[in-house]
């Protein structure tokens, strides 16, 4: 059978030049929240098509199987080396370089989906100090009761000094396979799913040290979002802006372009750091001193590099910019899919912002000024038509970053899964997935919001 298109190619970053995106809608001022509308909240969503599960509390790192690892409470509980289970060799496919490492490794208890899955995308928020790094990787029983191998999902670290953040290519057991970041089953059609999983992650560090990673947050959203060109349209509930700031990646082309062609291509890693600093996290002046001098919005070039994976050769790893914004203090992501922009509007209301996916042709997007084959944007709130206010990178400079977009058009192409091309071919679309980040002790209502989605 055919293999579905790579992630390198559905879902690379926008090439839009900055001369061509469009009309602008004028924006507000940069630090003012529009007030939030006297209509009445949404209900919660049902999200039949998608299983989340997340383990991060004390009590969660006991219940797996350790190997060499402990489980240690506090402020933010988490997972560390405690005792090495054994020494490996690994060799770097991107630097030919093998090191020695001593490891332990920690497996969660099987889940068993609320969803037969077609697709399962893994995430984390770990502390890799220099001299260490995590693996992470999914096991599972398909529904005929046999069981996958091993796959890895990632391997990680903040740094790049020690290794390379990577993820895998050419696994597969010819029933399923890992395109980049996402276990997807080879034949949807055939009714074949991934019924249960565990996630098996692996810490490392240097021998004869006493480093370790600590590893706050580990996860998976599990989906079988049927085939789809067009979704309903939802019901507009909220009308509130976020004071998000704002960046655009064109002010970086030809910046760095050993991070995947420099700005042209660092939707994700500017989306996320738009949100980073709305939570009012910044990078150091410690953290930038390696950015060349004089460039505007150095800490997009510290994203660009410290979400880079070196496989996929891009910035739009799903799990690796989710790790990249848990790597400032007190602060958790995830990558999941949510079902409506009604489920958007929930989050906006308690104060968090959205980062999208989604591919479209240029006449699909009223007011874009261009096409992608995938492209992240932020959703910053609602207008009181209840259309999208997004944060879009893909703008000539920062002050044009905000914008309009019709919600009908948004809703759809974000989250359906079928598509048509400039050339009238089908390709793929995200069916809605999203990153989603916030403090690492939201409020009540936010807490509220996020464990209705399963993501705490």
């Amino acid at each position: 059978m055919t293999r579905p298109t790579s992630r390198r190619t559905v879902l690379t970053a926008a090439l839009a030049a900055a001369a061509g995106t469009g009309p602008v809608i004028a924006a507000g001022p940069a630090t003012a929240a529009a007030p939030s509308s006297h209509r009445s909240p949404a209900p919660p969503a049902a999200l039949s098509d998608v299983d989340n599960r997340f383990w991060s509390t004390y009590t969660d790192w006991r219940c797996g199987s350790g190997d060499g690892t402990r489980a240690v409470a506090g402020r933010r509980p988490g997972l560390v080396i405690a005792a090495p289970a054994g020494r490996t060799d690994y060799t770097d496919p991107h630097t030919g370089r093998t090191t020695a490492w001593e490891y332990a490794t920690w497996t969660s208890p099987v889940h068993r989906s609320t969803v037969a899955a077609t697709e399962v995308i893994a995430s984390w928020n770990a502390d890799t100090p220099a001299g260490t790094w995590i693996q992470v990787e999914l096991g599972g029983e398909y529904t005929d009761g046999t069981a996958t191998p091993w796959f890895v999902m990632g391997r990680w670290a903040a740094g790049d000094g020690d290794i390379r953040r990577t993820s895998v290519d050419d696994q597969t057991d010819g029933r399923s396979s890992v395109w980049t970041d996402t276990f997807s089953m080879d034949d949807p059609a055939s009714g074949l799913r991934l019924a249960s999983y565990q996630l098996r992650a692996t810490l490392h560090r240097t021998p004869g040290s006493r480093l370790t990673p600590t590893l706050w947050r580990l996860g998976a959203m599990a989906s079988d979002v049927p085939d789809r060109f067009t979704v309903p349209a939802s019901t507009p509930r909220l009308a509130r802006e976020l004071p998000v700031p704002r960046y655009s990646q064109n002010v970086h082309v030809g910046e760095y372009p050993e991070y995947d062609n420099g700005g042209e291509a660092w939707c994700s890693p500017t989306s996320s750091q738009m949100i980073i600093e709305y939570w009012g996290r910044r990078a150091t002046a410690e953290d930038l001193a390696w950015v060349k001098p004089g460039l505007a919005d150095p800490q997009i070039c510290h994203a660009a590099r410290y979400t880079f994976d070196y496989q996929y050769e891009g910035c739009g790893n799903w799990p690796f910019n989710a790790a990249y914004a848990a790597t400032y203090r007190d602060m958790s992501a995830a990558v999941t899919r949510l079902g409506s922009l009604t489920d958007v509007e929930r989050l906006v209301r308690v104060g968090i912002p959205v980062i999208t996916s989604q591919s479209f042709l240029k006449e699909e997007l009223t007011g874009a000024g261009y096409g992608t084959s995938g492209h992240l944007m932020t959703v910053i709130g609602f207008t009181e038509q209840g259309d999208v206010v997004a944060n879009d990178p893909a703008s000539p400079d920062n002050p044009a970053v905000r914008r309009v977009y019709l919600r009908r058009e948004w809703e759809n192409i974000w989250l359906r899964t079928k598509r048509y091309d400039a050339n009238g071919k089908v390709r793929s679309g995200t069916g809605g997935v999203c990153y989603v980040y916030w403090p690492a002790r939201p409020t009540p209502g936010q807490r509220r919001v996020l464990k209705s989605l399963g993501l705490l």
